[in-house]
């Protein structure tokens, strides 16, 4: 199992584009839906089903902890934590939640590839200077755009996190370096 981890971790490191910009927000997430098979979480990692999106959350009920999925078209999952997966101490995003899936364009127009977002708008977090609990939550639409439920702002999931709506100095959306092996293979989701 080790050897296969860190196999993986070469591979993502070979894969990351040297010229993106990702979040220092902390992040660790990865996932084998080979043994999960969960629907939700495979529509999002298949390069197929381009501008579906993903946000992966965490919550515990009496002592265990349980992942939960929900589809920008709405479909909703949840999946019993193993043993070993709580032991690995997932960090979901800056509060609790990233949003992966493969994007249909990027800046220069052409096919987007796989990317994770947080869940958090960055620019009331910024503002706000709340760091530490941050409750500045996107929404996302099956549209590909995600709201944030405090401000307003708009952001493109389909092109980048790009900022549809805001002011001079406003930034997209918080970007992790993320890998998929395909809808139910491996998911991984680091900060860099």
């Amino acid at each position: 199992m080790r050897k296969w981890l860190a196999g993986l971790m070469v591979l993502m490191l070979v894969g990351c584009n040297a010229d993106q910009e990702f979040s220092t927000w902390p992040c660790r997430f990865s996932y084998d839906n080979s043994v999960y098979l969960d629907d939700v979480l495979a529509s999002a990692m298949n390069n197929g089903s381009r501008g579906v999106f993903c946000q992966i959350s965490e919550t515990s009920s009496k002592g265990v902890r349980y992942l939960n999925f929900t589809s920008s078209t709405g479909q909703q999952s949840q999946k019993r934590e193993t043993a070993m997966e709580m032991q690995a101490n997932y960090i979901l995003g800056m509060n609790n939640g990233i949003i992966v899936g493969f994007q249909t364009l990027n800046t220069d127009g052409a096919y987007g590839g796989f990317v994770a977002y947080d869940v958090q708008c960055p620019n009331c977090v910024r503002a706000n200077n709340n760091y530490i609990n941050p409750t500045f939550y996107i929404r996302m639409a099956a549209t590909g755009i995600a709201t944030c439920s405090k401000c307003g702002r708009k952001y493109d999931l389909n092109n980048n996190g790009i900022l549809q709506n805001g002011q001079a100095g406003d930034t997209g959306l918080e970007k992790y370096v993320a890998n998929t092996t395909g809808p139910f293979g491996f998911i991984s989701v680091f900060r860099r």
